[in-house]
């Protein structure tokens, strides 16, 4: 069985379909595991995610009732679930936030300190990278703007991708933020998927201040939404609903404290007009 150490999103929902194929059988995991001598353990693992071998897939698909006939829509589904994402030609693996904005059917992303990935431009890309400590050099830093220039194709390419910005003004009055990245801002925000705002800075103490996060949710219902906290030595991706969900009331708080979006827009440009 194919094991890695979580399971990706497209894993998780194979690991529902079966699941789903199994309560409809009207079998427990114990009934539906026994003839094919698969523990129910085993049998739980692949409701998990864990991918099981092409000729269990297909035993599973029989014990199920599902007719040979009826195998494309699920065999498809399976090569789906083995394939490996775009991201792993860069040398990225299914456990960065990559992955889960690939999958993701929108994403509200509080911005304290940088303009969010999605919305840069390739020269604020490039002086973001060498402003790090480890900063990147060569075949590596070109590597890192592909993968953010291929991440942005989300915001123009089907499935399209809908993002709610928050971006505090900090952000856009500081260097490398330049007029060329400003104005990629406007025309971003032209786009009917995308949502940008400004947080002044006279708003003074808010939740907002502690850090950047950004909050994820997926076309499968099923899928619970996530959020994760990116930070200066590593990231958290969280998972638990109580606290996803504070997320998500922190950042309808911070939305509505931001400029709407037509003000948004008369302040970016009176920035540029500054300039």
């Amino acid at each position: 069985m194919d094991r890695p150490s979580k399971p990706n999103y497209r894993r998780r929902q194979l690991g529902r379909t079966l699941r789903k194929l199994r309560e409809a059988a009207g079998l427990s995991q114990e009934d539906a595991g026994r003839p094919l001598r698969f523990s129910t353990s085993k049998l739980s693992r692949i409701e998990q995610g864990y991918i099981p071998g092409y000729n269990d897939f297909l035993a599973l698909l029989d014990r199920y009732g599902i007719i040979a006939s009826d195998y494309d829509e699920y065999v498809r589904m399976f090569d789906y679930a083995k394939e490996k994402g775009w991201w792993h030609a860069f040398g990225l693996s299914d456990r960065g936030f990559v992955s889960v904005e690939a999958e993701a059917s929108w994403i509200r992303n509080y911005q304290l300190g940088f303009v969010p990935g999605l919305l840069q431009t390739e020269e604020y890309m490039r002086a973001t990278f060498a402003g790090a400590r480890d900063s990147f050099e060569g075949a590596d830093l070109e590597n890192q703007i592909k993968v953010r220039l291929r991440r942005q194709l989300r915001l123009t390419e089907a499935p399209l991708l809908k993002l709610h910005a928050v971006i505090d003004e900090s952000v856009i009055r500081r260097e490398p933020c330049d007029a060329a990245q400003l104005r990629r801002l406007l025309e971003v925000g032209e786009l009917p998927n995308v949502d940008l705002q400004v947080l002044p800075r006279m708003i003074g103490s808010h939740d907002g201040l502690y850090s950047n996060f950004i909050i994820a949710g997926f076309p499968d219902k099923a899928e619970p939404d996530l959020a994760y906290v990116p930070y200066g030595f590593g990231a958290l991706q969280i998972e638990k609903e109580a606290e996803v969900s504070a997320a998500r009331l922190i950042f309808d708080h911070l939305a509505d404290l931001a400029l709407d979006e037509e003000d948004s827009r008369a302040c970016i440009a009176g920035m540029i007009a500054e300039m």
